[in-house]
């Protein structure tokens, strides 16, 4: 069966480029430049949808829309078609006695084609509106045909891989772009109206900061040193605000040499704001205030449906600490919290590898054991805080708790979508905690351990008070459109190449 899909496939494609070649025998350029500017077919329908068809006989005006061909009905000396452009699909009507010669080059379209259509509207016997074709012309000649209509491009990977041909037959990918550019804006809007400036920052760095990922290298010929792509903007956000611009954001993209997943991919855009004279739980409020915005400009509520649960966007939302995450959810009694065998014991129950003797601290074990064990359960919002200082290198120590940090992290359906906390801006701490952390790293040929002494410099200089948000973009769209796998939120996902 397959053999013969192929065949029949290839027959398709011989038989189009014969097309072509007739066509240009004609004089007929096949891609033709010049094509006026059309009419949105969109707008046509939000006129004169509802008209019926005595009230489309008093409309004496032609249209000119121009869209790919989606479905075509021959029959003899008439046919009937559809084309579609990014707003919408009409249905348009030729006759041979009224196209005359153009009739010829009608006969030699084929669904796919790209075609401009000038014509006036009426209503078919079914109720249809239709545009009645008095003139028609190709704009673009397809070669390879398009997805059988009712089997679809179902194939994951081809999908992701044939994006171009995936929006064209799966109007609901390309709703869930349109969405994803509608939560953008908003974002962006929210910020610059609330005194945010939107800044650009280095895309390649000399030196791996602002998170623990393992980065992407590449060479600088001039200057002859190994450059990095960011993993992540921090550092020099924070720059800024020593600098003297208060709020600042960035939404752009960041780059992790690490594996693919549901929720990962190497290339992916962030959202990160830092506000001065602000705390992590000003960034709460900031947070709840943001997602139900969104909620609302997209669906009119703060309540949506994601993989079949009702999640309530309503302020406010639930806030635990990680301790108490751990007793609650994790179901860990409080006194074997700081038992570290114990601990040790729980992961590996959970077939969880972890470092044996002193390699690994309390405060990571309590992270792995987070993860495993509390944040699948966390599907309403919910603010988990006071992160141990030991996995939180850039944050404020907490002022009753010097043990844990200033820090949130939000999860939604069971995943993380944003991390914030009130900014370390004391030097001493600073270079205190990065030179630990280079230490703890050791060696590493892909991840030369580096302390930032330039950003130490820039705290030296002074950073007010501040507290600030990574959001990541991708899940955030995931939620929103209710999209299972980050594949589904990027228009060109990273895959392997083809072979």
């Amino acid at each position: 069966m397959a053999d013969n899909m192929a065949d029949t496939h290839t027959k398709v494609i011989k038989d189009r480029w014969q097309k072509l070649k007739e066509l240009e025998a004609q004089g007929i350029d096949p891609y033709p430049n010049g094509i006026a500017r059309p009419e949105r077919i969109g707008a046509i329908i939000d006129v004169y949808g509802e008209y019926d068809g005595d009230a489309l006989q008093g409309v004496k005006e032609e249209f000119y829309v121009a869209g790919r061909i989606t479905g075509l009905r021959r029959f003899g000396k008439a046919a009937f078609f559809h084309i579609k452009d990014d707003t919408g699909r009409i249905q348009v009507h030729v006759r041979k006695d009224i196209l005359g010669g153009r009739f010829s080059l009608f006969k030699k379209l084929d669904i796919g084609d790209i075609v401009w259509v000038r014509g006036s509207l009426f209503r078919t016997k079914t109720d249809e509106l239709t545009i009645a074709c008095s003139d028609i012309g190709l704009a673009s000649k397809n070669i390879r045909p398009l997805p059988e209509k009712y089997h679809g491009l179902r194939d994951k990977e081809l999908r992701y891989r044939q994006r171009y041909v995936d929006l064209i037959v799966n109007d609901e990918v390309k709703d869930i772009f349109r969405k994803r550019a509608k939560i953008i804006q908003v974002v962006r809007h929210y910020f610059t109206s609330n005194g945010f400036l939107e800044v650009e920052t280095p895309m390649m760095q000399s030196i791996v900061g602002g998170a623990t990922a393992r980065p992407f290298i590449t060479h600088h010929n001039a200057l002859g040193i190994d450059l990095y792509l960011r993993i992540a903007p921090e550092l020099y956000l924070k720059r800024l605000i020593v600098g003297g611009f208060e709020r600042v954001f960035e939404l752009n993209r960041n780059f992790r040499n690490e594996g693919i997943s549901l929720q990962h991919n190497p290339e992916f855009t962030m959202l990160e704001f830092y506000e001065a004279y602000s705390t992590y739980e000003d960034l709460i409020d900031r947070t709840e205030e943001l997602f139900s915005l969104i909620a609302k400009e997209l669906y009119g509520k703060t309540v949506i449906t994601y993989q079949g649960e009702e999640i309530d966007l309503t302020p406010p939302w639930r806030r635990l600490t990680l301790k108490q995450s751990l007793i609650e959810n994790g179901h860990i009694d409080e006194e074997r919290l700081f038992d570290r065998e114990f601990l040790l014991k729980c992961l590996s129950d959970h077939s969880v590898p972890a470092p044996k003797g002193d390699e690994i601290g309390i405060g990571k074990l309590w992270t792995r054991l987070f993860d495993l064990l509390v944040e699948p359960r966390l599907i309403q919002p919910t603010f988990i805080t006071h992160y141990p200082v030991e996995v939180s290198p850039l944050a404020r120590r907490n002022a009753e708790d010097p043990d844990v940090t200033d820090r949130f992290e939000l999860f939604i359906a069971g995943r993380e979508i944003a991390n914030a906390f009130s900014e370390l801006n004391d030097p001493r701490d600073q270079k205190k905690r990065f030179e630990e952390q280079v230490a703890k790293r050791g060696d590493d040929e892909e991840i030369p351990p580096e302390v930032d002494y330039d950003y130490i410099r820039a705290l030296e200089i002074g950073m007010p008070p501040t507290a600030g948000e990574g959001i990541g973009i991708d899940r955030l769209v995931m939620l929103f459109t209710d999209s299972a796998s980050i594949r589904d939120v990027i228009l060109f996902p990273q895959l392997r190449p083809e072979r």
